[in-house]
């Protein structure tokens, strides 16, 4: 699948993509081309919250429907080091989401973030909406999970002491983000129930035949 950023008729490489009518505009010939513009599903919250483990549930129960990704694939070299809430990175996770669902399946991104990093981006218009949902957890039961991790992933006291920090925030200004973001506590819940509310969340959300 084409980049959607990149213009079939001329080749044009677009910053800043222009939609229409549900069609693609192309600033410098004017080539208009439909494209599939679907939810973007944002499954996200604190490293220990569950991600990594309702990420593969969701591909079992709804890999017809949708495409689960995991977003630190991409966690790498120039996209790692970007600045400033790693436009670069975010940028580009919406351009392979957008491609991806030109086949027909929306993507659940599981991974870190919150909507002031995906709404401003260019790359938003590829979708009709983003829809947030955050697992989050009790700040004694995160530190715990996170101390219990490999040595090799690096959580070392200051970085715990960092997703807290995001744990605390998170949990006080989900409702206050445009748009808000869900939450599900995953402190005792146990991970059956938890895949339940997200597929529910994800399938509520699913556009209709």
């Amino acid at each position: 699948m084409l980049d959607l950023k990149i213009c079939p008729g001329c080749g044009e490489f677009a910053e800043v993509p222009r939609a229409e009518q549900g069609r693609l505009v192309c600033a410098r010939c004017g080539h208009r081309r439909e494209f599939r513009r679907l939810p973007l599903f944002a499954l996200t919250g604190p490293s220990a919250a569950g991600k990594s483990t309702v990420g593969p549930a969701l591909a079992r129960l709804l890999g017809d429907r949708v495409v689960p990704l995991e977003q630190d694939v991409l966690w790498t070299g120039g996209l790692r080091d970007d600045v400033d809430g790693h436009p670069a990175f975010r940028s580009t996770w919406l351009r392979m989401a957008a491609m991806i669902q030109q086949s027909g399946r929306p993507v659940v991104l599981c991974g870190t973030v919150v909507p002031p990093e995906f709404e401003p981006l260019p790359e938003r218009v590829f979708f009709s909406e983003i829809h947030y949902l955050a697992l989050v957890a009790e700040p004694g039961v995160l530190a715990r999970r996170l101390r219990a991790r490999p040595a090799w992933r690096g959580w070392d006291e200051p970085r715990i002491a960092e997703m807290l920090e995001f744990n605390d925030w998170l949990r006080a200004e989900a409702g206050r983000l445009e748009p808000p973001v869900r939450l599900v506590d995953t402190t005792t819940a146990p991970l059956d129930e938890t895949v339940a509310t997200v597929c529910a969340w994800v399938t509520d959300r699913l556009p209709r035949e």
